[in-house]
């Protein structure tokens, strides 16, 4: 069987930078353990796989070379940009076991417009050991959503200077580690640690920024913020935010196309 793979770095326009996402789509769903082991084989951060079922509609499943993810923003994009360019879309929907539905459109100056859930933390009034021991500093406050710990220090500083005890955090599974702050050039910048779940750090991640901006938001008294994923990559994500839903705009672009060969 060979099967067509696209990789594209995601949330940047500048190849090597973003975040990389494989990309397949699929005629009929593959074997569960075959897509976890050709992710294990990509080494990204994400791979999705995406099948057609039914005009403009997608079933969309990601996987990082440890475990099927609930939710990746970036490899959402670059699926996006990959069926807007080669499928001749414009608009199209998403759908996923975790978070249901997810819209996506191509807009001006090829953003691609992606409508997320809201997924606003709460505060944690107890932080865990595991969390204080696995970070150098001491967090300002603490958050939490069904994905992430939402760690947030008073200057961009501590988050470029942070030191991560990886093996501390990962005893936070299954939720994973953002450390965020405001900053002087965007609204805020982020860090996002996942050691149990894909890897070390995440060089741009957009499901973080579905809890992310609109706990920002809410201390910046302001519903449209320019991020930035403070990683070696980095990249930069609009973000609006609605009551119900987290709408975040970012750009694409492909670094290689090929055959799987299994």
């Amino acid at each position: 069987m060979q099967l067509k793979i696209y990789q594209v770095d995601a949330f940047t326009d500048k190849l090597f930078k973003g975040n990389s996402a494989a990309v397949i789509i699929l005629e009929e769903w593959l074997d569960e353990k075959l897509m976890q082991d050709i992710a294990i084989e990509n080494n990204l951060s994400e791979t999705a796989f995406a099948k057609k079922c039914e005009d403009l509609t997608y079933e969309i499943r990601w996987f990082s070379p440890i475990t099927e993810i609930d939710f990746c923003g970036h490899a959402t994009l670059a699926t996006a940009f990959i069926l807007f360019q080669n499928f001749g879309l414009k608009e199209l929907t998403f759908k996923a076991e975790a978070v249901g539905n997810l819209k996506v459109k191509q807009v001006e100056n090829d953003f691609i417009e992606m409508s997320f859930p809201n997924r606003k933390p709460q505060k944690v009034e107890t932080i865990p050991d595991e969390l204080k021991k696995g970070l150098s500093s001491e967090p300002t406050e603490v958050f939490v959503n069904q994905q992430t710990y939402f760690v947030v220090y008073p200057k961009e500083e501590d988050i470029y200077n942070i030191e991560v005890n990886l093996e501390e955090i990962k005893k936070l599974k299954p939720l994973d580690v953002t450390i965020t702050a405001t900053s002087k050039e965007y609204d805020f910048i982020s860090r996002y640690f996942w050691p149990a779940n894909g890897g070390v750090e995440d060089p741009v991640t957009g499901s973080m920024h579905a809890g992310a901006a609109p706990l920002w938001a809410e201390k910046l008294n302001k519903n449209e913020l320019l991020a930035y994923q403070a990683s070696q990559r980095g990249g930069i994500l609009k973000c609006i935010v609605k009551e119900d839903e987290v709408v975040i705009l970012g750009k694409a672009v492909l670094y290689l196309e090929g055959t799987i060969n299994i």
